[in-house]
């Protein structure tokens, strides 16, 4: 009986693991189907706020400004560089590039108004063809050029990603067992945790007098680990059965970047602002405009069409989770 099944075993595995490999390239076809797609793309996550644990705060400084009529300054984000020069294998950087932007959106969050320094291309792309009377702006004469039509920053923020230390504290185990009996069973388990840090400088700068008026250095550590466990053994002498599993997780890099942006424009935003600490943020405004996603200026005069706190919806204008839009698709909007 035992050497039948085992015969089975030897036959039936390898046509299941070809049935297995056939069905998997099934999934995928040379042939555009009647969608003219050669495969569904997989996934269909809605796309969802970012926030970091300082966003909430950055929009209570927001509200807090519109409450008490604080008139905030102009300010113009420059470089926010990566100094740390530390790259990937494949010739990538380390840290991203973009700190610039996520400072823009910080601010934004803290109701700060914008002027744009970083990429004046385009407007720099129109004011050359309006000076060459090529723009109109829906009638038939040329866009004119006024003089003092574009507002000056009163403050400048600019720094940089100056730290990328690897592996401040490790630890962890590996742990081996089993019988010295070769037919016996054998398994292992592992764990590990390890520490990394971030570190920027970001410096707050009168425009008109050069002056900088607030600097601020941070930190961010960043911690990740690996788990894993499996068991090795032979069974009859014939087949061989090896297991195991596991998992890893590092705490995004990149989003401890933009936590210790939204912490030191926070800081900076309170300086600016007057408010001494967080109590400011124990008042409920029910006319609350700003979500954690940032700030906007209404194209129209109307509460109603202020949607600051539904941007950070998930299941807002998608296909798939918003009722509204899926009648609407149906030819049934009401």
């Amino acid at each position: 009986m035992t050497k039948k099944i085992a015969l089975l075993a030897r036959t039936r595995i390898p046509a299941i693991l070809v049935a297995g490999a056939v069905a998997l390239a099934s999934c995928a076809s040379p042939t555009a189907g009647r969608n003219g797609l050669y495969a569904q793309p997989t996934g269909g996550a809605p796309v969802t706020a970012n926030p970091t644990p300082y966003s909430a705060a950055l929009a209570c400084m927001g509200d807090y400004s519109r409450l008490t009529n604080v008139n905030p300054p102009r300010i113009a984000v420059g470089r926010i560089i990566d100094y740390t020069g530390k790259q990937e294998l494949e010739g990538g950087r380390k840290i991203t590039q973009g700190a610039s932007l996520m400072a823009i959106s910080a601010f934004a969050k803290a109701g700060v108004r914008l002027v744009e320094r970083y990429d004046t291309s385009v407007s720099e792309l129109e004011l050359k063809y309006a000076n060459n009377k090529l723009i109109s702006d829906g009638g038939e004469s040329y866009r004119k050029i006024k003089a003092g039509s574009i507002p000056g920053s009163d403050f400048y923020l600019v720094g940089g990603i100056t730290e990328l230390n690897y592996n401040i504290a490790s630890s962890g185990f590996d742990a081996f067992g089993g019988d010295v009996d070769v037919d016996d069973p054998k398994g292992f388990i592992k764990a590990s945790t390890y520490v990394m840090n971030i570190g920027l400088d970001l410096r707050l700068v009168d425009t008109r007098s050069l002056e900088v008026v607030d600097v601020i250095s941070y930190q961010k550590q960043i911690v990740g680990y690996e788990v894993g466990a499996g068991i090795f053994a032979f069974f009859n002498n014939q087949n061989i059965i090896d297991i195991s599993a596991g998992g890893k997780a590092l705490e995004p890099m990149q989003l401890a970047v933009r936590s210790s942006i939204e912490r030191a424009v926070l800081e900076m935003t309170a300086n600016i602002y007057g408010v001494a600490g967080p109590g400011v943020c124990s008042y409920a405004d029910p006319l609350a405009t700003t979500g954690i996603t940032g700030n906007f200026i209404s194209a129209h005069n109307n509460q109603e069409a202020y949607n600051g706190q539904t941007r950070q919806e998930p299941s807002r204008w998608h296909s798939s989770r918003d009722n509204t839009v899926r009648g609407f698709l149906r030819g049934r909007y009401d």
